[in-house]
């Protein structure tokens, strides 16, 4: 995303950072700073390479709570609805990653709307289970994961809603340099969402991931 965004500015400022209010603005959001060459192709790139390892970290996540969980009917429910929104989340990455909003608009807007909403939800579930497996299953890296989780989440919420003030208010008012603070809180949203999934390390820190072909004789 840096790499992006640097690029985007130091080859593309004008078109990067333009606005239908034509006003001056110095940095450009993530959906124009994606959008051209060689950004986009970077930046699908990394996409391509992590999209697969966080489909398994979230079937990874459910099978985590589901033993955690085996006799708690209602976390056993959240524990899917967090399953779902990951699998919606790393989709709607993917698809705002592969369309860009140069190319087809309303596709990654969808894109766009189904990353945020699925991220928001799935980061108030996460919570909300670890607030339980906390409060039942005391251990140093658990806590140490649960306050992250916390605090990103509500450092997460809060950026999202001053990306989405300014963002109304560039609209509206057509001020110069609104846009750019739009553009910066979005940096955050999505900077704070990947810290979010990096307090994996203490909920999975010793644990080994292995990709295996069965013996012969066991191949069914």
């Amino acid at each position: 995303l840096l790499a992006c965004i640097f690029i985007s500015l130091y080859y593309h400022f004008e078109d990067s950072t333009y606005t239908h209010c034509q006003v001056s603005n110095y940095l450009p959001s993530i959906s124009s700073a994606i959008s051209r060459e060689p950004e986009r192709y970077i930046w699908r790139s990394c996409i391509g390479l992590h999209s697969a390892p966080r489909y398994l970290a979230a079937v990874v996540y459910f099978n985590f709570y589901r033993q955690r969980f085996a006799a708690r009917l209602p976390e056993l429910l959240l524990s899917g609805l967090a399953l779902v929104c990951s699998l919606a989340e790393n989709t709607g990455l993917v698809l705002l990653s592969y369309v860009a909003s140069t190319e087809t608009y309303k596709v990654h807007k969808n894109g766009f709307i189904t990353f945020i909403a699925s991220s928001l939800l799935h980061m108030l579930i996460t919570c909300r289970l670890w607030y339980v497996i906390r409060r039942n299953y005391v251990s140093q890296e658990e806590v140490t994961s649960y306050l992250w989780k916390l605090r990103l989440f509500l450092f997460n919420v809060s950026c999202f809603a001053a990306a989405a003030y300014f963002f109304r208010r560039h609209n509206k008012f057509c001020e110069t340099g609104v846009y750019t603070l739009f553009a910066a809180f979005e940096y955050l949203v999505v900077f704070s969402n990947m810290a979010f999934h990096m307090t994996a390390f203490w909920d999975f820190g010793s644990t080994e991931v292995m990709v295996a072909t069965p013996p012969e004789g066991k191949r069914y």
